[in-house]
């Protein structure tokens, strides 16, 4: 019983100092964002601000207050769209059999591991062809095009383990494809939802190179606006830190509110095979 307690006690003092590692660029980003440039240096790295600000806050709001808009506008309904083209491609191919459909599957599947760059000269074709070049709907359409082959995958996989019988007790009744997905499938796909809701949101609106080569300013999200606040000539670090909090924000609220539902929707099957 001793030794097992010391085992435990060893153990939590690792884990709080990994996490204390873990934590210190953190620690760095929010004191520097809080002091005023006069106090920012290698010299003061660390100390805590003699001078509590908001100012970078504003300086940093002010530039970046459009483009957050823009990136809410982007992942909100990116998400939406992939996670509801994904529960119906989930749902068509996990329990209706028709020809090609164990060749449709990995078909889109494929698609999770094209690296973006190899596709960009294509894609900015295309979205220049259509005429959507340097709006956010072009965005939109090509992160939820990107996002369906992982949505598919989750969604595929948490209708696999809904059993066949509930479906064909549905089709007894009288509901056909569309009625079976409407009254079964989908009140049962809430936990589903949730994950590729979390997963959608935080990689699409962190994402940097689709949104850098496909729009100019003012029509650029959050992550970009966010690099150009280094500026040219000098960078002031209070501003560039009090942006990446903002701009961390959305996600970090994302996770505070729904991270359990999110484990608990991976537990009900989303990714299970």
């Amino acid at each position: 019983m001793v030794m097992r307690r010391v085992g435990q006690s060893a153990t939590y003092t690792l884990l709080v100092f990994f996490s204390l590692i873990f934590l210190i660029p953190i620690y760095v980003l929010l004191t520097t964002s809080f002091k005023p440039n006069s106090e920012v240096d290698i010299a003061h790295m660390w100390a805590l601000p003699h001078h509590f600000s908001l100012a970078s806050y504003s300086a940093a709001w002010a530039q970046l207050g459009p483009n957050l808009g823009n990136s809410f506008y982007l992942a909100i309904i990116a998400t939406v769209l992939s996670s509801v083209i994904g529960a119906f491609n989930g749902y068509a191919l996990s329990k209706w059999k028709f020809p090609g459909s164990n060749v449709v599957f990995p078909v889109i599947l494929f698609g999770m591991f094209i690296p973006y760059q190899s596709i960009l000269i294509p894609l900015l074709k295309f979205i220049q062809a259509i005429h959507l070049y340097n709006t956010i709907p072009g965005l939109i359409l090509t992160n939820t095009v990107y996002g369906l082959p992982i949505t598919t995958l989750i969604f595929r996989n948490f209708y696999a383990g809904i059993p066949d019988d509930l479906i064909e007790s549905a089709q007894i009744d009288g509901n056909g494809y569309w009625g079976v997905f409407m009254r079964i499938m989908l009140p049962l796909a809430i936990p589903g939802f949730v994950v590729t809701g979390i997963w959608q949101f935080t990689s699409i609106w962190n994402e940097f190179l689709f949104a850098v080569s496909l729009t100019s300013p003012p029509h650029q999200p959050v992550t970009v606006a966010l690099q150009n606040l280094s500026g040219s000539d000098v960078v002031q670090w209070n501003v560039q830190m009090a942006g990446a909090v903002l701009t961390a924000l959305p996600t970090l609220i994302v996770y505070i509110l729904l991270g359990r539902y999110f484990i608990r929707g991976l537990l009900a099957g989303s990714v299970k095979g």
